[in-house]
């Protein structure tokens, strides 16, 4: 596991250092860092599987378009770009990359350990991402010609229905990511587990696959209890949003890093707090996840995991709230979780509008 990240002249900072727990949770305002620190995660990953001397492009790998060099490497330094791993045996890996002329596209790999950490072992699904921008409802998805022991997710989800199709009808392999809930059974079909979180965070629906012989191409398939199947387009965007997250840590390798951007999208607030629920107790789970997030919900519902439901130790996630100065260099705050899921500090604009909005509205109906 991953206990600090250190970032050196990489985008907005010149040199910072992160604590991070089994569950991570990245917050704050627009444009302040949050996702550069996902992005040095995703280089370090990237630049794992090329030699020394080789060079990895800015834009095309998780998806990521990073424009030139010039642009990521942190506008106060010259130096190459680093970032200082630290896991739980108290080893600390060092990535450095070069930046070989302002308008590359590319950085050039200047030195990389030989890394003891699962997430980086080029290990199938020990690495996984999900970006904001996941793939909607689509009538078809296309397939991966990798193995089924090798298939990843995608990093907008783009091979869910390809995976749920080979995997989803197989034992769970991890019989501690049998729902929390269950009724004590040793094993489950990855299908059930998929189908029964999904029903929290979404709604209860049954879930099938069309794998179209010869071709490229797969398709989901939703059916509510006594109606018929449809597709997913019929489905809105809330199922297709939230069913690449459940299957991908459901299936993530243990030991592995599960990194997750906006979770909320396009749920209810209560499938939002029951999708905070599900990644704290993932957290739990030998998984280590790392969530990007603006809602309040999710935050809320990891602190319902925590004191609530005793899912995950208090002591086992942490938050960074970043905002700016007033020079527009980063500011980031550590804030912990208590026993019974409090909040050590709340800082100035951590999700404090509702209360701000909600005091607004009692003036306004006290003038009358």
């Amino acid at each position: 596991m991953i206990t600090d990240l250190r970032i050196r002249s990489f985008k907005r900072f010149n040199d910072q250092t992160f604590s991070l727990r089994p569950l991570t949770v990245l917050t704050g305002l627009n444009g302040s860092g949050k996702t550069s620190v996902i992005h040095s995660l995703l280089l370090a990953a990237e630049a794992s599987t090329v030699n020394l001397g080789d060079a990895i492009r800015l834009s095309g790998p998780f998806g990521m378009e990073l424009g030139a060099a010039e642009e990521v490497r942190n506008w106060s330094s010259n130096e190459l770009i680093e970032f200082h791993i630290t896991s739980d045996k108290n080893e600390t890996e060092i990535w450095k990359l070069g930046v070989p002329a302002s308008n590359s596209l590319y950085l050039t790999i200047e030195e990389t350990p030989n890394t003891s950490l699962t997430a980086f072992s080029k290990k199938p699904r020990s690495f996984s991402y999900l970006c904001a921008e996941r793939l909607g409802p689509r009538n078809v998805s296309s397939a991966s010609p990798l193995p089924s022991n090798k298939l990843e997710i995608g990093v907008r989800g783009e091979y869910c229905a390809q995976i749920f199709g080979t995997l989803g009808s197989r034992p769970i392999e991890f019989s501690d990511r049998i729902h929390p809930l269950s009724s004590g059974e040793p094993t489950s079909l990855l299908k059930y587990e998929v189908e029964r979180w999904l029903a929290e965070v979404a709604r209860p629906v049954e879930l099938d696959t069309i794998q179209y012989p010869g071709t490229a191409y797969n398709a989901m398939q939703f059916r509510f209890a006594g109606q018929d199947w449809v597709r997913a387009p019929n489905m809105g965007f809330g199922i297709s949003y939230s069913l690449p997250i459940i299957l991908a840590g459901l299936i993530i390798e243990r030991g592995g890093l599960f990194i997750v951007e906006n979770p909320e999208a396009h749920l209810h607030p209560a499938g939002q707090s029951r999708m905070g629920v599900f990644l704290a107790w993932l957290a739990n789970c030998g998984v280590q996840v790392i969530v990007e997030t603006h809602s309040d919900h999710v935050l809320n519902g990891i602190r319902r995991a925590i004191g609530e439901h005793r899912y995950l130790p208090h002591d086992n996630a942490v938050v960074h709230f970043f905002d700016a100065l007033e020079d527009d260099s980063p500011q980031v705050q550590k804030l912990e979780f208590t026993a019974i899921g409090g909040i050590s500090h709340w800082p100035k604009g951590f999700f404090d509008q509702y209360q701000i909005d909600i005091a607004s509205l009692g003036r306004v109906r006290r003038r009358g």
